[in-house]
């Protein structure tokens, strides 16, 4: 009956357009009530945990960093900065895209915020130097979802948050991963650059290495924030919020020095990162209620118990999963179907016996499958905005699933070594 409940519940309020974090909600609390013994107060307890948790105020820290420096344009100088970099390697600029979405993923936490900074600089930019439209936009979309894994992650930061995990060991968690995925991305590009139909244009010019030195240098203070935001909390200086804290004060004094920050966008950013927050926590709010309804519930381990049934093994059950996370990565952004599946999936696979850190990766990853998956894939509609539909969402579609198929290799990958993932937090 409760799997009945919960449902039938689900698709009819989801269907109708309500909003999720209240659809949520709201099923959790008819649970709650009649199938928990008029429980509903466990719901309030719930709520007001997460509100209250310490944790949790480095989610609209992080919000707040990130659309400080789409505001001030940092994104435009760092770019500039490591385009010479590029200029005579197979795919050239293109490999421009994703060093620089590795790099801003590293101080913004956010994919579709990096997708944007990333975007609306290198998309203008490589559209004019005769470079094809569909393939630029389909390195940014790919280079834009490692803002959801490579830390400060606000995917990490949430999950950790909300599954009582270690933010410290998550971040350390991310970073192979990261690095690995954007490397792979690398090598794509130059295998793409040579077979087929040239995607680059002609270019004779010699490697200028004074201008690879000169470009470098001016990225100087990039390093300084990712200090300041990851190097603090490994140092084990700050927690992760407090080093958000430091985050959003470093990038607003590099935002008045180095960019052209004002006291207008600075506004401007924190009425974003505001409105973005508000929209996340609704869902995480009513996230808690239906998290509480389910644990008492006991449903997470009679799903586990009628799989096991069918003769699944433990990474039977876990490919099950996995096809959940794409087919609904296909109707959900990235933090909403995280926060509407892990009250069920989290105790499931850690029920299982998977390792909570690696799990943590696992879904992320699936959740950057779902930025560039369509029809609700995220990032290919920025992308579409910013390129004022020249390239639209069904060739940002195709362009991406190189990408899309190399993220999904590594969750393979992951799965049968998953030591790529837990090494680094074993030291933490």
């Amino acid at each position: 009956m409760s799997w009945a409940i919960l449902s039938t519940g689900l698709l009819s309020l989801l269907s109708s357009g309500a909003v999720l974090g209240a659809a949520l909600g709201l099923v959790g609390f008819i649970l709650l009530h009649f199938q928990g013994g008029g429980a509903t107060s466990l719901a309030i307890n719930s709520a007001w945990n997460l509100l209250t948790g310490f944790s949790l105020t480095a989610v609209p820290l992080f919000i707040f960093l990130g659309d400080i420096l789409l505001s001030s344009g940092v994104s435009t100088k760092v770019y500039n900065g490591l385009t010479p970099l590029f200029r005579r390697i197979p795919g050239k600029l293109l490999h421009t895209n994703i060093a620089v979405c590795t790099l801003f993923s590293a101080v913004s936490g956010s994919s579709s915020a990096t997708a944007a900074a990333i975007g609306s600089v290198g998309y203008p930019e490589l559209r004019g130097r005769g470079y094809s439209p569909s393939m630029v936009v389909g390195t940014l979309a790919a280079g834009g979802t490692l803002g959801l894994l490579i830390p400060p992650s606000l995917a990490l930061i949430i999950y950790g948050a909300t599954q009582n995990v270690s933010i410290g060991k998550l971040f350390l968690a991310g970073i192979i991963p990261g690095i690995m995925i954007s490397g792979a991305f690398f090598v794509w590009i130059m295998v793409r650059a040579k077979v087929g139909e040239s995607v680059t244009p002609e270019d004779k010019e010699d490697m200028d290495w004074g201008a690879v030195f000169k470009g470098l240098l001016q990225v100087w203070p990039l390093p300084i924030l990712i200090f300041f935001v990851l190097g603090t909390i490994y140092m084990g200086v700050a927690t992760p919020t407090e080093a958000a804290s430091l985050g959003v004060t470093a990038s607003i004094v590099l935002g008045f020095v180095w960019g052209n920050l004002t006291l207008s966008k600075l506004w401007s950013a924190f009425i974003n990162g505001t409105i973005m927050f508000s929209a996340i926590a609704m869902i995480m709010l009513g996230t808690a209620i239906l998290s509480q309804a389910v644990s008492l519930l006991g449903l997470p381990r009679e799903a586990v118990a009628a799989i096991a049934e069918l003769g699944f093994n433990r990474y039977g059950i876990l490919l099950m999963i996995v096809l959940v996370y794409i087919v609904l990565g296909c109707f959900f952004d990235g933090i909403s179907l995280l926060l509407m599946t892990l009250p069920i999936t989290f105790p499931m696979v850690t029920s299982l016996g998977f390792d909570p850190i690696w799990f943590g990766v696992i879904v992320t990853l699936l959740m950057e499958v779902g930025m560039i998956t369509p029809p609700v894939g995220l990032n290919l509609f920025v992308l579409t905005s910013i390129t004022k539909n020249e390239v639209d969402v069904t060739e940002a579609a195709w362009a991406s699933l190189p990408y899309w198929l190399i993220i999904l290799a590594a969750v393979l990958v992951y799965t049968a070594f998953p030591w790529f993932v837990t090494w680094l937090p074993s030291f933490y």
